[in-house]
């Protein structure tokens, strides 16, 4: 019973019962890895997985708790190193993110710029995707934090912690009759072709929540994961926008895009910070996740990994 083998059957799972691909990501070969997992078994005294000839069909009900077995070990193991880093270099090393690109790129910049400051000799590394994937990358040691509006609450193997609140703005350009309107309603919104947030982004659902319950069915004319991409085809004409608050945040007064609060039509949305559950997290880690929000303090991270209240509401 070795690392390998562990390594070798979790991988299988995470690449839906594939050697093939299970081989490429591993960068070995599909028969050693077809070997180690059939010496696993015989030394288990049960089959991790159920086979038709050589392909793996399915995870037997014995193999789910080897499964969560392997987790916990490989889970530990990623601990062992991290805590070597943190002891060999208590001020160095690399702290991988996991965020939205309106993240990335609206809120991230100032506390990245802090913690680069206090630790000079930390390297970052931002990792974008949609939400979902955000989870995805925590839940797969590719990120120690994580940073997102959606999503991240629906994983149970994750910590989450509020980080912040904001609100929907509409954003059009100055000689759009919507652009002097001060308290704009959902009839007016629905009214126009709208350029809008991917379906799992930035507090998307929210929108579509409020319009299906005034039973609405506004234009979607585009919808991007980037709100600078929705803000592009706004000034195109192409509909009006409705993108985050942090997004408009450093356009300057008199500019070419007029942006007015809709949160009084969607609500506020949380922006949270997730880690994986029992995941031992650094030294800097504790210290970014000091520096993006008031609220989050490096007790409170600690006692949320350790379960004692892990799901904290603004």
């Amino acid at each position: 019973m070795n690392l390998h083998q562990f390594r070798f059957v979790q991988e299988a799972v995470r690449r839906n019962l594939n050697l093939t691909e299970t081989a490429k990501a591993l960068f070995t070969s599909q028969p050693g890895i077809s070997k180690a997992i059939l010496e696993l078994e015989e030394e288990l005294g049960v089959d991790i997985f159920a086979r038709h000839g050589k392909r793996l069909r399915r995870v037997t009900e014995p193999g789910q708790e080897v499964l969560k077995s392997v987790e916990i070990i490989m889970r530990e193991v990623a601990n062992l190193k991290r805590i070597g880093e943190q002891f060999s270099k208590q001020d160095a090393g690399t702290l991988s993110i996991a965020t939205t690109h309106t993240q990335a790129r609206y809120f991230l910049p100032g506390p990245i710029a802090q913690l680069r400051k206090r630790f000079p000799k930390v390297q970052v590394v931002l990792h974008q995707g949609m939400p979902e994937q955000v989870a995805r990358m925590l839940l797969d040691d590719v990120a120690e934090i994580g940073l997102a509006t959606e999503a991240l609450s629906n994983y149970e193997d994750l910590v989450t912690l509020p980080c912040y609140e904001w609100q929907h703005v509409m954003v059009v350009p100055p000689d759009h009759p919507l652009a002097t309107v001060e308290r704009l309603t959902l009839e007016q919104l629905a009214a126009e072709p709208l350029v809008l947030y991917h379906a799992t982004v930035s507090g998307r659902s929210r929108i579509d929540q409020a319009f299906a319950r005034a039973r609405l069915k506004p234009t979607l004319a585009l919808e991007a994961i980037d709100s600078d991409v929705i803000k592009t085809y706004v000034r195109l004409g192409m509909g009006v926008g409705i993108v985050a608050e942090t997004a408009v945040r450093e356009d300057p007064p008199g500019g070419d895009l007029v942006s007015r609060p809709v949160g009084h039509l969607f609500g506020s949305n949380v922006t949270r910070v997730a880690f994986k559950r029992g995941a031992y997290l650094r030294q800097f880690v504790y210290a970014f996740a000091e520096q993006l929000s008031d609220r989050l303090s490096t007790a409170l991270v600690q006692r949320a990994m350790a379960g004692e209240g892990s799901d904290y509401n603004l």
